[in-house]
């Protein structure tokens, strides 16, 4: 599809937006296209005292990079055990369906209790949401790989080590990498909620309330676009990777 194809909808959406702005004409309930357009003209500036969108997006990114970056560290090694080990999965699985469920945003009580209102916490909430995706699906990739290929190393002495560096990681990388890919997704969602939270003082999840609180509701409309076209941008990155380094997945179906 070209290019310019693509972006019907979102002209459509822009459209529908306008009209619906114009006949409600209430800017606290729904703010026209063009006070938005604005404040996201000049990302830079500082927006009532709190910083601006760039600063505290930039703020916002860092504490997914550690959450996340901290769940991947614990995840992918603990599900590579577990996938390759059936006593240790049998083990537990029990404990890892029991928390699975959870939502991250349940834990916030907990977080706040533990390491209080700052970093710790938000990171805490990051690292809970991220954390089961990735484990779930670097289980299961280690879970698929084809046993001829663990048979053939075998039979040609890859052992321990070397047959994870060799076989295992490399057939199960493209499930891992998808559950990378969901668990940044969650993590994204996570720390805009966890900047919610009362006395956090920076974030785009605190801009957004911040804002609601002296009813700018451009700029809240604005951080939403931010953190729609942030999450964008880094799928993007993860799927042209996909494609990229695992498209032998797909010459193998």
């Amino acid at each position: 599809m070209r290019w310019y194809l693509k972006l019907l909808p979102i002209l459509f959406i822009l459209l529908i937006w306008q009209i619906a702005s114009v006949l409600i004409n209430n800017a606290f309930i729904l703010p026209q296209p063009l006070s938005v357009a604005a404040v996201l003209s000049n990302p830079t500036a500082d927006i009532l005292g709190s910083g601006s969108i760039f600063d505290n997006a930039i703020l916002s990114i860092w504490r997914v990079i550690l959450g996340f970056g901290l769940a991947v560290l614990c995840a992918v090694p603990f599900g590579i055990i577990i996938g390759r080990y059936r006593l240790i999965e049998e083990l537990v699985n029990p404990v890892i369906q029991l928390f699975r469920p959870i939502p991250p945003l349940a834990w916030v009580p907990l977080a706040l209790a533990w390491f209080k209102i700052g970093l710790a916490s938000i990171v805490f909430i990051i690292f809970i949401g991220s954390f089961f995706p990735v484990l779930i699906n670097t289980i299961d990739g280690v879970r698929r790989v084809n046993r001829t290929w663990i048979e053939t190393a075998a039979i040609y002495g890859a052992k321990g080590w070397k047959l994870l560096a060799y076989v295992i990681l490399p057939a199960s990388a493209p499930i891992i990498w998808t559950g990378l890919r969901v668990g940044f997704g969650v993590a994204w969602m996570c720390v805009v909620a966890a900047e919610m939270l009362p006395g956090t003082t920076s974030g785009i999840g605190y801009l957004i309330m911040y804002s609601y609180n002296w009813g700018q509701v451009q700029v809240i409309v604005a951080g939403m676009i931010v953190i729609g076209v942030i999450g964008i941008g880094v799928d993007v990155v993860f799927r042209a990777v996909e494609k990229r380094k695992f498209q032998w997945q797909e010459m193998n179906r």
